[in-house]
């Protein structure tokens, strides 16, 4: 069960700060980076750049999200603030080297997911790539390189996660998960990911446990879907196991797997005539296999009742 972490935000940056520092000057800018509850944000990148001479510098705020940038040249500055799990900010700012320029204040936005700068940006683009291509320990590395940096970058232990699931490493994988989800209890992804764990380690009660916290309408993987209706199928709980195999033939209509279940579902529950639309549906994706023998075989005995 692959699983990516898909809901990110990619920061926009202004990059620039070169060596030959022409936008030193007599100027000075200053402020501080508060969250939304009026608390000092450390560790705040603050990238500067002088559209007068098209260079720039950056800082970062100290443990009271204050950061000031001392001798630089007057005119227009663009400043970003950039903060992993924060969006990014943007401002523009007119800086006066004969006299006091006013202090900026500025308050950040958490957010759900991870704000991307362009290291993490190129590293997870790697990570990711190579993830696809089964190269799972070279995927891992990235990712870890990522968290190495980037400690609050929590969403990534989501990917580190597929990683160990991938070679199936449940343990691990599963711990990497709930490591998203102490930063984010409610995250669907991370639930349904533990679950899988479970399921494939052949527990599925407590699969069903993980996957029953996950709202029914927020689950869109038909393979998890497919998971969920057979753990409540081998528990003899074919109304519920109705619901998730019908879904799962609608968010992939081709699967055969999914097709046959609900058959079997259909059936259980003395549907017949939905069951032999079911097996008719199963015949047009697959008629040769031994499977497609069963099937017929159903609907010769179904059809005759």
């Amino acid at each position: 069960m692959r699983k990516l972490v898909t809901v990110m935000c990619l920061a926009l940056l202004l990059t620039g700060a070169l060596s030959a520092q022409d936008y030193k000057g007599k100027g000075r800018l200053l402020g501080a980076v508060t969250d939304e509850q009026g608390r000092p944000l450390e560790g705040v990148t603050v990238k500067l750049f002088s559209l007068r001479v098209q260079q720039g510098t950056e800082v970062k705020t100290g443990p009271d999200g204050r950061w000031i940038a001392a001798w630089i040249r007057g005119g227009v500055w663009n400043v970003d603030f950039e903060k992993v799990g924060y969006a990014p900010k943007k401002i523009s700012i007119e800086v006066n080297e004969h006299g006091k320029t006013p202090e900026v204040a500025v308050t950040l936005v958490r957010i759900e997911g991870l704000a991307v700068t362009d290291d993490i940006r190129n590293l997870l683009g790697e990570g990711n790539r190579l993830f696809e291509e089964g190269q799972y320990d070279q995927a891992e590395a990235k990712f870890r390189e990522i968290l190495d940096k980037n400690p609050e970058a929590y969403p990534v232990y989501q990917n580190l996660g597929n990683c160990y699931f991938a070679r199936e490493n449940y343990g691990l994988a599963e711990e990497n998960y709930l490591k998203v989800l102490e930063k984010d209890p409610r995250n669907t992804d991370a639930i349904v990911a533990v679950g899988n764990c479970y399921s494939n380690r052949g527990d599925s009660a407590k699969a069903l446990e993980w996957y029953g916290k996950v709202e029914f309408e927020k689950i869109d993987d038909p393979i998890v879907l497919y998971n969920l209706g057979t753990s409540y199928y081998n528990n003899s709980d074919f109304q519920n196991a109705l619901k998730f195999y019908a879904k799962a033939v609608d968010k992939q209509k081709g699967s055969t797997d999914a097709l046959y279940q609900l058959g079997l579902t259909y059936l259980s529950l003395q549907r017949n005539a939905e069951s032999i639309a079911v097996f008719e549906d199963y015949l047009k994706v697959d008629s040769d296999s031994p499977r497609a023998g069963q099937v017929r075989a159903f609907l010769d005995f179904l059809k005759k009742k």
